[in-house]
């Protein structure tokens, strides 16, 4: 009988496969380094392999190796680059023992001794060595990129260590003294930033065909802000676009940054060639750097400011200027540097060639075509694919302003009207021709104002201001209240009109005109009697104007006041047309149309100023009857070229244009900066075609394309070659939306089984749901709020998916 002996090798151990030597909870920083700093792993550059040093078998493992039992040996492949997985191959090789039973009939012949290498001893510490010179021992080879470098890093890893031990070894293997900080894994292919560092590279589903960056969270952007300059500031690339926005907006010292977004800069389809806008702006860009905003500076919604009732001024109400020092108000900033009391003080057109070059929407479809633009607030900048120094445009985006207040929102305000003053000269809202006059009269009053609060704030720059006396004043103007209004009255009656009111149904191809009626509004309806006798009877019509379209038709010169009001039915929509006879009449029928469209009545306490309002707007479209002489060199200080619009340009000469402006002027010289500003923006709010974002839509059921309008209180289904109205419907009534992701459809759905639904034709829904989402999360603020804003709440009404 023959015996076996075993023959091994010296360090040879023909064991089982030893354990992935990366722990899959992640090693400590103190544990990689000395892993790395003990073990040579890859290749080096002539193929071959430093070799660690090996203690001596202990005497457990040498009485093992005497007699082995069964045993396999593990031949791994190298890792593959592809996403293919090959399992390793398992060879057993049954090594058999001595038989203790006599009877054998058929000895087993003696075995030679297996040959091997030289460094199998190697095998059981560090996997087995391919004919390539590679050691199959589970680890795979991870390409890394270092922007800041310029140098691609490969790391031998495996799919078990986590993110933050890979940035670790990355870092000790760059061997750069560099603060490292900001920087983060950027995974390009599947557009996603590696935040969570303690998830593996299997949880991230990374593997050896992946290429990663190891570049800066925070980058230079380039912002176009409403005054159509532009600014430089580091934006955090990997936080979502609501909390960038905010970030920027706390840096530039504006509040409420949740009615401001980004928007990429709009083609015009008439050039050909597409030239970027930052060339045809750089004459005229300031440049501002802002200072590093860290996601560890701190909450941006607990900065007071927001709905703080105990803040102390920061501006000055009549002009706008601060209060203290630039730097008081901006802190060390970088802005303080650049200059950033520009961003409160109005910037004038500087050329009609500078406004020629700027894109004008040609019709209601160029207008939808822009909103394509607005960014995901969902989603990072990154992974909507902005690059380091693009040009974005930072706007209003909803048309809901909360708490516009000239002590604390002088920059906010001064952005708000340049935004609405370029949408008019753009072309981009309608407007009548005296209301254009009106328009470019308050351009030119503030622009004149602007460079005076200039040279007086730089005059009075070195005097101190003394901020106690300042803001003791305000307290005792604060405890003192206003005055109180008696136009509303006995507040137990709700307030009623009744007065003779032409009334006009129009209807294809009739003849019939104005109607006159005796017409009485109580609470939200209008009913209209054949004479003020029969007003006790039955009314010969009458109209809810509960969530109705209420449009304004006004001409100051022809003496129309006309109200036109659009009332919803089963059917679709019913067009009334109601003419007044004079201002006072229009303005209180106006006002009482306004709020039951909102159904509210006129014992709201708004009423009140909305008739003032309404006044105070036609006041200053007023001309002047017996104009004083204008001196010759005032005259030549304006230019009508940059505060019309072209429109009128082509129809006026410069100095029909001139001498109609400064007309237009003597009703609104006495006014002040701050003042100006502010009733340019009420009169933007005027407008019949303010605060609406329209989309190109295709209705369930329709077959052709039309515009679904979104505005702060409503949805509106219009004509896409006219723009008129064809139904409404009020979020109040609204009980939900939903978004078919598959199909990009959204269904929303309101009181008494109204359900509606559209597929947007040019935008991704996602943009629409968000402008839902969002006006729902603006209508819930509130001034008694001392709260930081909900921005979980914002992504839950706006995210979709996320």
């Amino acid at each position: 009988m023959n015996t076996f002996q075993s023959h091994q090798q010296p360090g040879w151990k023909c064991g089982p496969a030893r354990k992935n030597p990366t722990s899959s909870a992640g090693p400590s920083g103190a544990a990689l380094r000395g892993r790395l700093q003990g073990t040579a792993r890859g290749r080096a550059a002539d193929g071959n392999r430093s070799e660690p040093i090996r203690a001596a078998p202990s005497r457990a493992e040498s009485r093992m190796l005497e007699q082995p039992p069964l045993r396999s040996v593990l031949l791994f492949h190298k890792r593959p680059r592809g996403p293919a997985v090959v399992f390793p191959l398992i060879i057993p090789l049954l090594l058999l023992r001595p038989s203790s039973s006599s009877s054998s009939s058929h000895p087993i012949p003696s075995l030679p001794a297996p040959s091997l290498p030289p460094e199998a001893g190697a095998m059981a510490l560090d996997g087995i060595r391919m004919p390539d010179g590679c050691y199959a021992d589970g680890t795979w080879e991870l390409s890394v990129h270092v922007t800041d470098l310029g140098r691609d890093v490969t790391l031998r890893v495996t799919g078990e260590i986590h993110i933050g031990g890979v940035m670790l070894r990355l870092v000790e293997k760059l061997d750069v003294k560099k603060d490292w900080s900001d920087h983060a894994l950027w995974w390009e292919k599947k557009k996603t930033w590696l935040l969570k560092t303690h998830w593996t590279l299997d949880k991230y589903g990374i593997q050896a065909d992946a290429k990663l960056q190891f570049t800066p969270q925070h980058k230079l952007l380039r912002l176009q802000l409403p005054n159509m300059k532009y600014v430089k500031v580091k934006v955090n690339f990997s936080d979502r676009v609501f909390k960038a926005v905010s970030d920027i907006c706390k840096t530039f010292n504006i509040r409420h940054p949740e009615e401001l977004s980004l928007l990429r800069k709009p083609r015009d389809p008439s050039k050909k060639k597409k030239k970027k806008l930052d060339d045809q702006c750089d004459d005229e860009a300031f440049e501002l750097e802002g200072p590093l905003i860290t996601p560890g500076s701190g909450n941006i919604y607990s900065s007071p400011g927001l709905y703080s009732k105990t803040m102390t001024p920061t501006y000055d109400a009549h002009d706008g200027s601060p209060l203290s020092p630039t730097s008081a108000w901006f802190g060390d900033s970088a802005l303080s540097e650049g200059n950033p009391g520009i961003l409160a003080v109005s910037q004038p057109v500087t050329s009609p060639e500078s406004l020629a070059k700027l894109y004008k929407p040609q019709a209601l479809l160029d207008k939808a075509k822009i909103n394509q633009g607005w960014l995901d607030s969902s989603r990072s900048l990154m992974e909507q694919e902005v690059k380091e120094n693009e040009a974005l445009l930072l706007r209003f985006k909803y048309y809901s302003f909360f708490d516009l207040n000239p002590k604390y929102d002088a920059i906010r305000i001064n952005q708000l009207y340049e935004q609405s003053k370029w949408a008019i000269l753009l072309e981009e809202i309608e407007c009548t021709e005296e209301e254009m006059m009106m328009f470019a009269a308050l351009q030119y009053h503030i622009n004149k104002l602007s460079i005076m609060s200039s040279e007086n704030h730089l005059n009075n720059s070195d005097k101190d201001v003394d901020e106690v006396d300042a803001a003791l004043s305000d307290l005792e103007i604060t405890l003192e209240g206003g005055k109180t209004s008696t136009i509303l009255g006995d507040i137990t009656s709700i307030p009623e009109l009744a007065d003779y009111i032409k009334v006009f149904k129009p209807k294809k191809l009739t003849l019939k005109g104005y109607k006159p009626y005796w017409c009485t509004f109580k609470d939200t309806s209008i009913s209209c009697y054949k004479s003020k006798e029969e007003a006790n009877g039955t009314p010969a019509h009458q109209m809810n104007l509960r969530g109705c379209e209420v449009t304004p038709d006004v001409n100051i010169s022809g003496q129309k006041f006309n109200i036109k009001l659009l009332i919803p039915v089963a059917e679709g929509m019913n067009e009334i047309w109601l003419r007044c006879d004079n201002e006072r009449q229009y303005a209180s029928w106006m006002a009482a149309c306004r709020l039951a469209s909102k159904g509210k009545t006129m014992a709201d306490s708004s009423y009140s100023m909305e008739v003032q309002n309404i006044l105070s707007f036609l006041k200053m479209q007023h001309l002047n009857p017996d104009p004083q002489l204008i001196p010759e060199q005032i005259t030549t200080d304006i230019n009508p070229e940059c505060l019309v619009s072209p429109r009128y340009l082509k129809k006026y000469k410069n100095k029909q244009l001139t001498a109609r402006i400064l007309e237009a002027h003597q009703n609104v010289a006495q006014m002040s900066l701050i003042e100006a500003k502010m009733r340019f923006i009420q009169a933007w709010q005027s407008l019949p075609e303010f605060g609406i974002t329209h989309f190109i839509a295709r209705f369930q059921g329709g077959k052709k394309e039309e515009l679904i309008g979104i505005a702060y209180n409503r949805l509106i289904r219009m004509d896409a070659s006219t723009g008129d109205a064809i139904k409404t419907w009020r979020f109040s009534n609204m009980k939900q939306w939903n978004v078919n992701w598959e199909i990009k459809m959204v269904t929303v759905e309101f009181a008494d089984d109204v359900r509606v639904s559209f597929i947007c034709t040019e935008v991704d829904c996602k943009v629409v749901h968000e402008f839902i989402g969002g006006y729902i999360f603006l209508s819930t603020r509130a001034k008694d709020q001392n709260e930081s804003l909900d921005e979980e709440m914002f992504y839950k009404l706006t995210s979709g998916w996320v």
